[in-house]
C-alpha cells in the first residue's frame, strides 16, 4: 500500500478531524451569534387580520395604550384588545368599512380576532409587564415609538444581552411614572435628571435581577 499512498497520507485522518472541529466551531459560533432575536425578529412585521394603524390611534388621536392593552399595569401580559373594545368606537365610526368586517364578525360571534403576535418571548423567559411599567419603564423602551408606526414591527432585539443592559443600568431607562404611557416623553436621564432617576431607583427599590434565575424560572 505504501506504493499507492504517499507518507503524507498518514496525517490525513488527523487533518480531517481538525477540519471538522474547526468547521463545527465556526457553525456553532455563527448560529449562536445570528440565530438570536436581534437578527431573526427585529423588523418582523406580520400582516394582521385588521389593518390597525397605531400612528393614527395612539399618535394622531392620542388614545392611551391602556385603552386597548388594559391589563398592562396589572398582569404579566399586556393583553390584546377584544372586539368589544374596538366596537366601543366603531359601532359609531366607520360602521360599514370592509376593513373592519373581521372585528364585526368577532363581536357578533364571540370568536376572538386572530391577531398575529409580534413581540413574543420564548417559553423559557419570564417577563412581567406590570413590574416594568409601574417602575417607570415606558412602552417605548421595549417596543419603540409605537405611536409613529403605521404598521407595528418589532423595533428592539429583546435579546438577553439587550435586557441585561437595562437591568444593569435601570436609572438610564426610567421615566417619571406619570410619563410612562406618554410615548413622546423622554427618560429622566435624557432630560438631564439622572440624579432624580437614581433617587427613584433607590426610593422605589428598583433592583432588576441580573442572575439567570431572574428571568429563567
Amino acid at each position: 500500500m505504501s506504493k499507492i499512498f504517499p507518507k503524507s497520507a498518514n496525517a490525513l485522518p488527523l487533518q480531517i478531524i481538525i477540519f471538522l472541529g474547526v468547521l463545527g466551531g465556526v457553525a456553532a459560533a455563527g448560529i449562536t451569534y445570528y440565530a438570536t432575536p436581534a437578527y431573526l425578529r427585529v423588523g418582523y412585521q406580520p400582516v394582521q387580520p385588521v389593518p390597525f394603524e397605531h400612528s393614527l390611534h395612539a399618535g394622531q388621536l392620542g388614545i392611551d395604550c391602556r385603552y386597548c392593552h388594559a391589563a398592562v399595569e396589572k398582569s404579566a401580559t399586556s393583553s390584546l384588545p377584544a372586539a368589544q373594545t374596538c366596537m366601543n368606537c366603531h359601532s359609531i365610526i366607520k360602521t360599514t368599512s370592509p376593513l373592519l368586517e373581521v372585528v364585526r364578525q368577532s363581536y357578533a360571534t364571540g370568536e376572538p380576532v386572530p391577531w398575529v403576535r409580534i413581540h413574543q418571548n420564548p417559553d423559557y423567559v419570564y417577563f412581567n409587564h406590570s413590574v416594568h411599567v409601574n417602575r417607570g419603564v415606558s412602552c417605548v423602551e421595549c417596543h419603540g415609538k409605537i405611536n409613529e408606526m403605521r404598521v407595528v414591527h418589532q423595533d428592539k432585539s429583546h435579546s438577553m444581552s439587550w435586557c441585561l443592559d437595562c437591568h444593569r443600568n435601570p436609572a438610564g431607562r426610567i421615566r417619571n411614572p406619570q410619563d410612562v404611557f406618554n410615548l413622546d416623553s423622554q427618560t429622566l436621564a435624557a432630560q438631564g435628571k439622572l440624579a432624580d432617576a437614581q433617587k427613584f431607583v433607590h426610593d422605589w427599590k428598583v433592583k432588576p435581577p441580573t442572575s439567570c434565575s431572574g428571568c429563567h424560572r
